[in-house]
């Protein structure tokens, strides 16, 4: 074990000033410690975790969040406008940490067809956090990022070359590189925690197979232990926020099936937030989280509460994150920056931290606390504040104003805050509903410009106004995609194998009576006023599996997707080893070349089986029974409408025309030739319309195979017979098998 590192400085705002505005600008903090390896008592701290810790002034305090920057080196202007918005906005907000949840770098080519890491990318990155650092005035050592699954494609492992997490980031420039990061904020008698998870794959596949957030059972249990770690002092209040990239229902379960949400339950915490979706699914994807525990089998089930908050992207939307802890109660706002603004320029922001949005309270926050009787608003302006004043509503009584508090800015001996307080009577508004009262903050600058702050909800009995879910939400956040995947996965499966193995059977038992074909006569004769739907579903699918050839390919097809590989391909870098993609996830082999991993990858590798077997070989399959059935309705019709004449059978079509087939004795040219084969081919118009639907099917089978060259290589998934080659195959038999009528 290596010797502990220690570093208690103590040195206490060192106070820069803008000419410009007279505002105090972010005062730079040496960390009280950061990274140590032994905690205040001397026990050890595990290798996975590192911690830092700064001095907390006062009760409040508040952080940034930005996620998925998606540094490109195809789109320049996404690191420019980090820089000439994020900095300004930072200097103004004077946040106590910054926090860059994942996806720092795009690691796409220029057609987004292939994921490969890109250093110039990260240097781009890097060299916009030393530009943030220095005009935005934030200490670099209270910046925190995190690997999100676009900063691991392609890595073989961390401390590969193509790791570039590990050599550009902030974490790496502050040699703090760990799974998991512990930052405390200090105060008197008040810890506000803030736990960082890395949890991406471990190896790192290139997209679209990498989706996932993988947690494994020992990152799990130092997760527990760390979060456990600060409430050993009992007289300090502590309040725990975790962030990550991957929302929970992105999130696979670890080995032993253990998930964090019964963790973060356990251990209280009042809100984890990601990001990983982008605002293009929505701008309010949050979730209140209600998990059910014992840590004993005797005793009652107990119910806890925290928040999911996940926050849209900067690479599009420019969204950033204020999350404020107030007293131990988390509240958050999130802002766009207007690519638009000058470089400068950063509009007045207004965010109250209590009392708390009713509509985003957690429940926890009111179990043990009194009620309090203030209002707090940051107010964050390039521009002095003059006048703060709070207006509260009656939605009750057509949203009538029924008091104005005037707020006054807080000082202290150490840093002017943007923080502005008020005392008011809290106990006149006490209400059953969680929504009658509503409260607004309007600030008025020195410039004579007026700022207004959203007016929303709240409830100072600590009632929360639980929305219901939107079917986006309900989509994104109630359904696990992990079970999901499997339910999809096997239900398909198992679908088709009752498709193939059912009418076999009863073909196999109506055959050996040798009532079949009377069978399938009658019910082919019958008026179709009174044909039976379910005998006629019946006669197609046993129809479907008459033919042994297709049936056993059908059959083994489905065996080899089930127990063989899919295709070959480089799952990590361009020029990595080939590995392979079982529908059970990647076999890599590790990079001594002697040891295969596990199969990494599920539910990951969802993206590419279920497009596959949803929209590939179930359509082949059905098409596979609705061609040989064909071909039988073809024959029962011409059983009972042949006349002979001259050697000749006449065949009058139901769809009009009018099928020659000639006698082997009767001479016949090339064009007879060539047209008759056509005839077999095409066929009616029944045919015509399954030969088109083997075309689509075999358009989008080739685009999702071109998707795959495009990503792990064209030569290995090219040569890779199930994926490649058998779909295409199958049809072909089939529309082989059934080119004219039985003979």
């Amino acid at each position: 074990m290596a010797s502990p590192i220690t570093s208690n400085l103590l040195l206490f705002s060192i106070l820069f000033f803008s000419s410009s505005s007279n505002l105090l600008l972010f005062p730079f903090v040496v960390p009280l410690s950061v990274g140590t390896l032994n905690d205040e008592a001397g026990g050890e701290v595990d290798p996975l975790v590192t911690r830092a810790s700064f001095p907390m002034d006062g009760d409040v305090a508040w952080v940034v969040q930005v996620s998925d920057l998606h540094v490109s080196a195809y789109h320049p202007d996404r690191a420019d406008d980090l820089v000439r918005l994020l900095a300004p906005a930072l200097r103004i907000i004077r946040p106590s940490l910054l926090l860059i949840t994942g996806d720092i770098t795009d690691a796409k080519n220029k057609k987004r067809t292939s994921s490969r890491q890109d250093e110039s990318e990260w240097v781009v990155y890097r060299n916009a956090i030393d530009a943030i650092v220095e005009r935005g005035g934030i200490d670099k050592h209270r910046i925190f990022d995190i690997r999100g699954n676009h900063d691991k494609y392609g890595v073989p492992y961390v401390g590969h070359k193509l790791d570039f997490f590990s050599t550009h980031s902030v974490s790496s420039q502050l040699n703090r590189l760990s799974t998991i990061y512990s930052i405390s904020l200090m105060g008197e008698d008040k810890r506000y925690i803030f736990l960082g998870i890395d949890d991406t794959l471990s190896v790192g596949i290139r997209g679209p197979s990498n989706l996932f957030g993988h947690p494994t059972d020992k990152i799990i249990k130092v997760v527990n232990s760390e979060l456990q770690y600060w409430d050993k002092d009992s007289n300090a209040l502590v309040t725990k926020v975790v962030f990550g990239h991957f929302p929970m229902s992105f999130s696979a379960s670890s080995e032993k099936r253990e998930r964090y949400e019964t963790t973060f339950a356990r251990q209280s915490i009042s809100a984890y937030i990601c990001g990983h979706l982008h605002a293009k699914f929505s701008k309010k994807l949050w979730k209140l989280h209600s998990v059910k525990f014992a840590s004993d089998a005797k005793e009652l089930k107990t119910v806890q509460n925290f928040w999911e908050w996940e926050l849209g992207d900067w690479k599009e939307n420019k969204l950033v994150r204020i999350l404020a802890i107030d007293g131990g109660v988390v509240s958050f706002l999130d802002i766009e920056l207007s690519r638009n603004q000058l470089q400068e320029e950063f509009q007045t922001t207004i965010f109250i931290t209590y009392p708390t949005d009713s509509t985003s309270m957690n429940t926890f926050d009111r179990s043990s606390r009194s009620m309090r009787r203030d209002i707090n608003a940051l107010v964050f302006s390039a521009e002095e504040i003059l006048n703060v004043t709070a207006k509260v509503y009656d939605s009750f009584r057509k949203f009538k104003i029924v008091e104005e508090i005037p707020l006054q800015l807080v000082t202290s001996l150490n840093v002017q805050k943007p923080l502005f307080h008020a005392k008011w009577n809290a106990e006149s508004y006490k209400s059953l509903s969680p929504t009658r009262y509503w409260l607004q903050v309007i600030a008025l600058d020195s410039q004579g410009k007026e700022t207004s702050s959203k007016i929303r909800p709240f409830s100072v009995e600590g009632k929360p106004a639980i929305q219901s879910p939107t079917w986006l939400k309900y989509l994104i956040f109630e359904i696990q995609w992990e079970g999901l995947y499997l339910v999809l996965l096997w239900s398909n499966l198992g679908f088709l194998f009752l498709l193939l193995s059912i009418p076999k059977l009863l073909y196999h038992f109506v055959e050996r009576s040798a009532k079949y074909k009377k069978w399938a006569m009658s019910v082919f004769s019958s008026p179709i006023q009174q044909r039976n739907t379910q005998l006629w579903v019946l006669w197609f699918l046993m129809e479907g599996s008459r033919s042994r050839k297709c049936w056993f390919s059908l059959v083994i097809y489905l065996l080899w997707l089930i127990t063989m590989p899919w295709f070959w391909g480089r799952a990590t870098s361009e020029s990595g080893d080939i590995d392979q993609m079982y529908l059970s996830g990647w076999k890599i082999q590790s990079p001594d070349h002697h040891i295969t991993t596990a199969r990494l990858g599920t539910p990951d590798v969802m993206v590419i089986t279920l497009p596959f077997m949803y929209l590939v070989v179930t359509p082949v399959v059905v098409l596979t029974y609705g061609l040989l059935a064909e071909k039988s309705v073809v024959y029962l019709r011409s059983s009972r409408k042949a006349r002979f004449s001259n050697g000749t059978i006449n065949l009058n079509l139901e769809s009009g025309h009018q099928l020659e087939v000639v006698a082997r004795a009767s001479p016949r040219s090339l064009k007879d030739i060539i047209a008759s084969t056509l005839l077999k081919i095409c066929g009616g118009w029944a045919r015509r319309i399954l030969l088109s639907a083997c075309m689509i099917i075999a358009l989008v089978h080739f685009k999702l195979c071109f998707t795959l060259m495009c990503a792990y290589g064209v030569g290995p998934v090219a040569l890779s017979p199930a994926l490649s080659w058998a779909p295409p195959l199958l049809l072909v038999q089939a529309v082989y098998s059934t080119m004219g009528t039985e003979d």
